[in-house]
């Protein structure tokens, strides 16, 4: 678990998270969280398989959307090298359209982001 992470991001990487209180907003602290403890590659290899093993403890295993979970994460963690921040509050406020699940609609058709490849591989953007 990183050093210093909330503790949604603890029960995040616990697993013991319930999946319907998870909001976006939450999606978001957790992934900025993960980002600042892990390199890349490996916080979007964590934050997948967690996000993956909430869904199917949903019930819902087909809501796990590889290109939205990896698309975010890349948006974050850009947003993150591009600026200082003193901690997720901060983040946020200056990133506010992070709160908006239809930020990816800059760069991503509906049809795309939501088609079965979207789904299962990372999908890159077709919107101009």
């Amino acid at each position: 678990m990183p050093v210093g992470a909330s503790n949604l991001t603890e029960a995040f990487e616990a697993g013991t998270l319930d999946p319907a209180t998870f909001t976006h907003q939450d999606h978001v602290a957790v992934a900025y969280d993960m980002l600042n403890a892990y390199e890349f590659l490996e916080a979007c290899q964590k934050y997948a398989e967690t996000i993956r093993a909430l869904a199917e403890k949903a019930g819902a295993p087909m809501k796990f959307n590889a290109t939205i979970t990896l698309a975010f994460l890349s948006l974050i963690a850009e947003r993150m090298s591009a600026g200082q921040y003193r901690g997720y509050e901060d983040f946020i406020s200056q990133n506010a359209d992070l709160k908006s699940k239809q930020v990816l609609e800059k760069w991503y058709s509906a049809e795309r982001l939501t088609c079965e490849t979207a789904r299962k591989v990372f999908l890159l953007p077709d919107a101009v």
